[in-house]
């Protein structure tokens, strides 16, 4: 079990027993604290953005998130951020953007023939003298290195791709759009906004690359690619990119639903070409990520641990049981039948759930802060940060035993569970990770679920109803009787010493004629051992005790993506990634499609 907090919910399960809500009913469960528990469940009189509200072009680039997250952790962006990029290999590199530059000023002219609004024109003019100035300063830097653009530097696949999207959408051939339908000035400007649409995003993630790089400038005397970085981040290139999405949201305002799907689908398959465009240059160095990439099927075993609670879900599992016993939960004048399980009544239950939660939130964060009164260590302490865990994990074993005893989970019908499993909601871009490993017969890899869950039944349904079949789940298990729980628990995993006990039997039973690479991803002081263990500890939020904790005991805390490339920067020298447990050194992120991007690539 870990912290509980009450907070409201509602469980969308399509099942009589759940009709006990109505429009107006928010009950408060038993939870955990406020630094674990994210709920993306909004309460119906909390506002939030409509699409309305937002431009296409923003609502674009939010919706393709993912796309620019994988991009950014391509080989050739990751070894230009550490300066490390054969130089060879930029020079490609700058050649085939010129075909692309060229390709775009074609575009921004077929955008701007398109119109019929004056100011749009002007824009799509100053944006395509723009990419002229930069195209111009390209064909500079290739006479200077002595390239004949023509006779050297043949267009590659990757790069025809996109420029025949491009110069395809300008011309009118959009899948889904009639080239008849094209022909009046109106028309023409849906054309304009199209193409637009097919070249939006190639501002705006060069916008954001540009961003994401600079920081690697700081503290850093010639870097080689610092002109290249500096460009891009620049306020001129980032007003440009904003400028293109203001013309694309302008010229939009008047399409029609399906006509604006189009531009979302233009939108994503250029943000896929210019992933593809990355990953087509050619790398005359060694890169460390993909990190599955890293790792040799045939001699290495990748294996990937996860937490389950608000590591993969949006809310807890406990207090999806907490929600299912009082919603099902009988009223006090109700009889119930001899031969079933005994409940406590819905009122009875509520006060259960709260005092369970009062005591529990209070109790942690006293254990939380009586671990911080200890000394604070110089350097990394893995030996002490054990022993002292050991206060949270007596903790919470009482804390487990307190709920069996209040027989608060007796009488949990195990289909209810299983279709509150069904419904759960996991953290965006989870399913798609675990999915790509399942399916990826040649990766040699294993995936185990290591969780405080009282009830292993929950995790296995909510992962296959999402197609996830192949994983093997560690977690706690109540007990049935004919289908109903007696609110005792066969307790596997209830504290962090369990959770790296767990993960160091699942290794030693491995088979010894492979080496384990191991990836443990995880959100909270819970899983801070088993974090540390693996070769790569992947934080997953923003846990203030977790972070509190660790720190106390020397444990360092590094953005994910600044982590890689200071590891390829350091390839580059050592010729070795290094990986390795016990460091102190966990990567942080906020999102699986981070995490799916260092793993797996796109």
């Amino acid at each position: 079990m870990r912290s509980l907090l009450l907070s409201p919910l509602r469980l969308p399960i399509p099942n009589p027993v759940f009709n006990f809500f109505n429009s107006n009913s928010i009950f408060r469960f038993y939870s955990r604290p406020s630094h674990y528990l994210r709920s993306a469940i909004t309460p119906p009189t909390m506002a939030s953005p409509t699409e309305e509200s937002v431009g296409v072009a923003r609502r674009c680039w939010i919706n393709f998130k993912k796309e620019s997250t994988f991009a950014l952790y391509t080989p050739f962006i990751v070894c230009l951020a550490s300066g490390t990029l054969n130089i060879d290999t930029f020079r490609h590199y700058i050649a085939q953007d010129a075909h692309f530059l060229k390709a775009f000023v074609q575009g921004y002219e077929a955008a701007e023939v398109c119109t019929d609004d004056d100011d749009a024109k002007v824009g799509i003019s100053e944006l395509r003298k723009n990419i002229v100035n930069e195209l111009k300063m390209h064909d500079a830097v290739l006479e200077e290195w002595g390239i004949d653009l023509v006779k050297e530097c043949t267009i590659n696949p990757a790069t025809a791709k996109y420029t025949d999207f491009l110069l395809a959408t300008a011309s009118g051939k959009v899948e889904g759009v009639k080239a008849a339908k094209l022909a009046t000035p109106f028309e023409k400007t849906k054309l304009a906004a199209y193409t637009l649409g097919a070249m939006t995003p190639c501002m705006r993630l060069y916008a954001y690359i540009g961003n994401e790089l600079q920081v690697f400038l700081e503290g850093e005397k010639n870097h080689p690619y610092e002109k290249w970085i500096d460009s891009y981040a620049s306020e001129g290139f980032q007003a440009s990119a904003l400028q293109t999405e203001d013309l694309l949201d302008k010229l939009s305002v008047t399409l029609t639903g399906e006509e604006l799907d189009i531009i979302e689908k233009l939108y994503h398959q250029a943000m896929k070409l210019e992933i593809q465009f990355f990953l087509a240059q050619p790398l005359l160095q060694k890169a460390i990520i993909p990190l599955s990439k890293d790792h040799n099927p045939a001699e290495q075993r990748l294996t990937i641990f996860s937490d389950f609670d608000l590591t993969c879900t949006i809310v807890d599992s406990s207090a999806i049981l907490a929600e299912i016993a009082i919603i099902t939960a009988p009223k006090s004048d109700q009889n119930q039948p001899e031969n079933q399980i005994s409940r406590m009544s819905l009122a009875d239950l509520k006060n259960a759930w709260g005092d369970l939660s009062k005591q529990y939130t209070e109790e942690y964060e006293q254990c939380i802060e009586k671990i911080l009164l200890t000394e604070k260590a110089e350097k990394f302490d893995y030996g002490r940060l054990c022993r002292t865990v050991e206060q949270l994990s007596d903790f919470e074993k009482r804390a487990n035993s307190r709920v069996v005893e209040s027989g608060v989970l007796k009488g949990l019908n195990l289909e209810d569970i299983k279709r509150a499993g069904q419904q759960l909601i996991l953290q965006d871009g989870c399913t798609d990770f675990f999915q790509s490993i399942i399916r990826n017969e040649n990766l040699n890899a294993d995936i185990h679920v290591l969780s405080y869950c009282w009830c292993g039944d929950l995790i296995r349904s909510s992962f296959s109803s999402g197609g996830i079949d192949g994983l093997d789940i560690h977690a706690n298990e109540l007990i049935f009787q004919e289908s109903l729980s007696t609110g005792e628990i066969i307790k596997k995993v209830e504290s962090p010493i369990d959770k790296v006990q767990a993960f160091s039997k699942i290794l030693m039973n491995c088979r010894n004629d492979k080496k384990n690479l191991t990836v443990y991803i995880g959100d909270s002081v819970g899983d801070l051992l088993c974090l540390l263990e693996a070769d790569v500890g992947i934080v997953l939020g923003s846990s203030s005790s977790l972070r509190r904790v660790g720190n106390h005991f020397g444990v360092s805390f590094v953005p994910l993506f600044p982590g890689v490339v200071q590891k390829q920067k350091m390839y580059a020298v050592s010729d070795s990634s290094s990986w390795t447990g016990l460091s102190g050194v966990l990567y942080t992120t906020s999102s699986w499609a981070e995490i799916h991007a260092f793993v797996l690539g796109s």
